[in-house]
C-alpha cells in the first residue's frame, strides 16, 4: 500500500523575500488556487483574487496549476505579490457602460452649465441628434443587458486601478463626442437624410450581428478548464461571419461605430471608432493566435477581425 507524500509550501514576499507563511502537509494534487485559499486563512485581507503566486519573482502561476506538476521538490518556495483591490468582471462592465449612457444623456438634455444658459433644457432642431442619442443609448443598454443576462464570466477579476483607467476612457470619450453632437451649433451630415438613413442601416445591422455573436458564444459549451472545440457558424445568418473571422463580435462592434460616425459626421466619434478598432484588433489577434495554436484543424481562411484582410 503506497504512502501519500505530502508537500511543504513556504510563501515569501516577492520584494523583501521575508517569509509570510509556511504550510505543511499539502496534498500533491492541490492546485495553486487551493494554496491561495490556505494562504488567505492566515492573511484575510489578501483574498485569493488579490494574490499572485510565482515560482520566482518573474514567472506567474495559474490557479489550475497542480503542485505535483511544478518543477519543485516536496518543499516548494512560492513568491507572493499583492495585486491590490479587485472587482469581478460583471461589476467592471457595469461600471464601464453605465457611465457613457448617463453622461451622454446629460449633454443630450442640455442640463444647466453644459452649454450657454439660453440653451438649457432645450432640444435640438436636428432629427439626426435625436437619432444619434437613441442609437448611443441603445448600444450601451444592450451592453448592460448582455453583461447581466448573456455573458458568462470566469472567476477572474480586474485591479481597481485598471477599472479607473477603463472608465476614464469610456466616460471621457462619451462626454467628448456627446458635447459636439448635442452642441447648439452642431452641423448635420453633408448628404442629409440619405446619409443618415444608410448609416442607420449599418448601425442596426451591426448591432444585431454583435448581439447574435454574443448569444452564440453564450450557447457555446466547453468541458473542463479548456475548450475542446472552437466557435462555428450556426443557422443564424449573422454568425456566418465566423467563416471568415475569429472574432466577429469585434467586427460587428466596429461596424456599429462606423455607422454612428457616418450618421453624425462627427470627428470625436470617428476617433473613438478608430481607437476602439486598434484595441479590438489586438484582442482579436490574441484570440486568433490561441485558436490556431490549440486546434490543428482551425480554418485557414479565418482572419482575426476583418475578412480576408486583417
Amino acid at each position: 500500500m503506497s504512502r501519500t507524500i505530502f508537500f511543504e509550501v513556504e510563501i515569501l514576499d516577492s520584494k523583501t523575500k521575508e517569509q509570510l507563511c509556511f504550510i505543511d502537509k499539502v496534498e500533491p494534487h492541490s492546485s495553486v488556487g487551493d494554496i491561495k485559499s490556505l494562504f488567505h486563512k492566515s492573511y484575510p485581507k489578501w483574498y485569493p483574487a488579490r494574490q499572485a503566486l510565482r515560482l520566482d519573482p518573474r514567472k506567474a502561476l495559474r490557479n489550475d496549476d497542480l503542485l505535483q506538476n511544478l518543477p519543485v521538490g516536496t518543499s516548494a518556495i512560492l513568491y507572493f505579490r499583492d495585486l491590490g483591490p479587485q472587482l469581478g468582471w460583471t461589476m467592471v462592465f457595469l461600471a464601464e457602460y453605465i457611465g457613457p449612457l448617463l453622461i451622454y444623456l446629460l449633454f443630450y438634455f442640455r442640463v444647466p452649465y453644459v452649454y450657454n444658459h439660453k440653451y438649457t433644457l432645450t432640444s435640438s432642431s436636428h432629427q439626426v441628434v435625436n437619432l444619434a442619442s437613441a442609437c448611443h443609448s441603445f448600444h450601451y443598454i444592450k451592453r448592460l443587458f448582455e453583461t447581466i443576462f448573456v455573458h458568462r464570466f470566469s472567476n477572474g477579476t480586474m485591479p481597481l486601478r485598471a477599472i479607473v483607467r477603463n472608465c476614464a476612457y469610456y466616460w471621457g470619450f462619451a462626454a467628448w463626442l456627446a458635447y459636439y453632437i448635442n452642441h447648439p451649433l452642431y452641423t448635420p451630415p453633408s448628404y442629409g437624410k440619405t446619409q443618415v438613413k444608410y448609416a442607420l442601416i449599418i448601425f442596426v445591422f451591426c448591432e444585431a450581428g454583435n448581439f447574435s455573436i454574443h448569444w452564440s458564444l453564450n450557447s457555446f459549451k466547453c468541458e473542463g478548464t479548456k475548450c475542446r472545440r472552437y466557435p462555428n457558424p450556426s443557422k443564424n445568418p449573422f454568425t456566418w461571419l465566423f467563416f471568415f473571422v475569429s472574432c466577429p463580435n469585434y467586427t460587428y462592434e466596429v461596424g456599429a461605430w462606423v455607422g454612428l460616425s457616418i450618421m453624425t459626421q462627427c470627428v470625436p466619434v470617428a476617433l473613438f471608432t478608430f481607437v476602439g478598432f486598434i484595441q479590438m484588433t489586438i484582442w482579436a489577434k490574441g484570440k486568433h493566435k490561441t485558436y490556431t495554436r490549440e486546434f490543428n484543424d482551425y480554418p485557414n481562411l479565418r482572419m482575426p477581425i476583418l475578412p480576408l484582410i486583417l
